[in-house]
């Protein structure tokens, strides 16, 4: 779903929490964008990018969205 927006260049698979910091290196990453439940888990990648925490979209969830759609199929 990001990777269909045209403000997003590149989506990196998480496999584990360690890999941050080198596929900011890696991928030369510009910006790293997370929503504010986040906010200051991330500040140790300001050294190598700009961190970006964006507000969550109050009542809206990305597990219920999920589970609605595996429900439809």
């Amino acid at each position: 779903m990001l990777e269909a927006l045209r403000c997003v260049d590149l989506v990196i698979e998480e496999t584990c929490w360690e890999q941050k910091i080198s596929d900011v290196k890696e991928f030369k990453v510009d910006v790293f964008v997370m929503g504010d439940d986040w906010k200051g888990k991330f500040d140790f990648l300001k050294d190598y990018c700009e961190v970006v925490y964006l507000p969550r979209t109050p009542e809206i969830s990305t597990t219920q969205i999920k589970k609605d759609l595996g429900d439809k199929k």
